[in-house]
């Protein structure tokens, strides 16, 4: 019994060391053509993306799309031109780049199914910005825990809802009341770290700080704004604060924030079993 057992294990491991090489012949293949742009798009942001020959431009135009188009067309119908390697946060894919005479065989846009997707490890990547999102909008529908972070200003109220870590990252959950009738079109959202108390302007010291997530990329709203936004983890001195801006499309257009001390930071919540549960 036990010799059967090791047989099985050793067969196992060879069909599995078997089935982890990969020839191009095997490749999944996409046709194209020097007079069609291919479009590929993947279900999360491309961080590298290598095309294996000059024969072939390629290039990301946008952070979860990539574009292929042969150079020229002095190439033989089924020629295979170069291999695509396209590598996300959480996966890896390579497709055989085949090239067709005929203008309408090419592929103008792919989308990376799953099967087609390679799972791996990123160490670069803590969080994805998938989970991230799943965990943003978890944020955004709890309930508020927090209710004495605030600031009014012109018939408008920003309040701090929720402050939440994971892994590296801090979610920051905030809401903003308008009580005109007037809408407020969004310039800009930004996140600063700055002093607590200011004596003069001049001397503020003030550091925008690089935002990983924005979960609502809304633009206007007229009574009511909620959103979450994501920050890497750190830490700061008693007399800085984190603060919290939104301000409006207009030459003298509102602006509102809030300021968050460190205090604030410190208390802030570990994700519980009922935020990681999936919806």
């Amino acid at each position: 019994m036990k010799k059967n057992i090791v047989i099985l294990a050793a067969s196992l491991l060879f069909a599995a060391s078997v089935h982890a090489q990969q020839t191009y012949q095997e490749l999944e293949q996409i046709t194209v053509n020097e007079q069609v742009t291919t479009l590929v798009t993947a279900s999360e942001p491309i961080l590298f993306v290598d095309v294996s020959t000059d024969k072939v431009a390629g290039d990301k135009p946008i952070e979860n799309t990539v574009r292929f188009k042969p150079k020229d067309g002095e190439h033989a119908d089924g020629e295979v031109l170069a291999i695509a390697t396209v590598v996300t946060e959480r996966y890896r894919t390579q497709y055989a780049l085949v090239y067709t005479t005929k203008m309408e065989e090419a592929v103008t846009d792919k989308e990376i199914a799953p099967q087609e997707r390679t799972p791996y490890h990123n160490p670069a990547v803590s969080l994805s910005t998938a989970d991230m999102t799943h965990f943003a909008r978890r944020v955004w529908s709890s309930p508020a825990k927090i209710h004495n972070v605030k600031a009014r200003s012109n018939r408008m109220e920003m309040r701090l809802n929720n402050i939440y870590a994971i892994g590296e990252y801090f979610f920051l959950d905030f809401s903003v009341d308008n009580k005109t009738n007037i809408r407020f079109d969004i310039d800009e959202l930004c996140v600063k770290l700055t002093d607590k108390k200011v004596q003069k302007a001049t001397n503020n010291q003030s550091i925008e700080l690089p935002l990983a997530l924005v979960l609502d990329h809304g633009k206007s709203f007229l009574h009511g704004y909620r959103n979450v936004i994501v920050i890497k983890k750190m830490t700061f001195p008693n007399d800085k604060v984190v603060t919290i801006e939104l301000s409006e499309k207009q030459i003298s257009g509102r602006t509102i924030s809030i300021s968050v001390d460190y205090e604030d930071v410190l208390s802030a919540d570990a994700f519980d079993a009922v935020l990681l549960q999936e919806e």
